[in-house]
């Protein structure tokens, strides 16, 4: 992971991302990372997953495992660690992730396509993180990971061109580079000041109405539940720091469902034949 992220910071991330997505669709069980096959559709192929990035990643990191210690590391359990290690090569916190992880047979591409939407108000966000096991502390915690990374114009193209809860300067920035009723648009960062260091300034951007996505500002503001942990985070780094990481081993410890058939994969692509 350090040789990547020293090669190319925008690697840490994307693991980031990586992890949540892989969890989110039916628990962590590295079932994103696995190609299509005859007898199921990747979830790669998603449509939250199209831009996910950062396999090759984990297959190098996978490849040195299987050399050193064959059949004993699941590619679950590396899509934990490097993420936790995404997160410190960046300036945030590390935290002791629990172990033990296996690996799912099958790819759940309808789950995948389920996942919490850029679009989504505070109450279907919720929602989808209750249905998880996760509560609204954790999700406002979890939500701080876009201190760091960049989004697709077509996941803030609808914020900053229609939304009124938004920085008027901040929105006319963002517009030029993502314009309504256009099929072109550029990538931006979730956090202007600080965009690859992971910090509280994403808390600091929503009290200020500048946060990219519509599911970013649906935690300050409009409804309020969430104002006074977001405006605690944006003052003190330190408990945003702590309850991320308690919240990143809570997302982590999200079971597959009972009937997954799992082990531990040789190659992170495919299962074991």
């Amino acid at each position: 992971m350090a040789n990547k992220v020293a090669g190319d910071p925008t690697v840490a991330p994307a693991i980031l991302r990586l992890f949540f997505h892989d969890c989110f669709a039916n628990g962590c069980d590295a079932s994103i990372l696995l190609d299509s096959t005859p007898f199921f559709e990747s979830e790669k192929d998603a449509v939250p997953n199209t831009s996910v990035r950062g396999y090759e990643v984990i297959d190098e990191i996978k490849s040195v495992l299987e050399h050193d210690c064959p059949a004993t590391v699941s590619c679950s359990d590396i899509i934990a660690l490097a993420s936790r290690d995404a997160v410190g090569m960046l300036g945030g916190p590390s935290w002791r992730m629990p172990l033990g992880r296996k690996d799912s047979r099958t790819a759940d591409k309808d789950g995948a396509e389920n996942l919490p939407s850029p679009h989504d108000n505070f109450n279907a966000l919720v929602s989808t993180f209750r249905e998880r096991g996760l509560n609204a502390r954790d999700m406002t915690a979890l939500s701080g990971a876009h201190t760091v990374g960049m989004a697709n114009c077509e996941n803030y193209r609808d914020r900053v061109n229609s939304d009124v809860d938004i920085d008027a300067s901040f929105a006319e920035t963002r517009r030029k580079t993502c314009p309504a009723n256009e099929s072109y648009g550029g990538m931006a960062p979730f956090d202007e000041q600080t965009p690859m260091r992971f910090d509280n300034a994403y808390y600091k951007d929503l009290i200020a109405r500048r946060g990219l996505l519509s599911s970013d500002q649906a935690l300050y503001g409009a409804v309020g539940r969430q104002d006074a942990l977001v405006e605690m985070y944006s003052t003190k780094g330190e408990m945003f720091a702590k309850d991320f990481a308690k919240a990143m081993v809570k997302m982590g410890n999200i079971s597959p469902s009972k009937e997954t058939h799992m082990e531990v994969r040789l190659n992170c692509r495919m299962v074991n034949w």
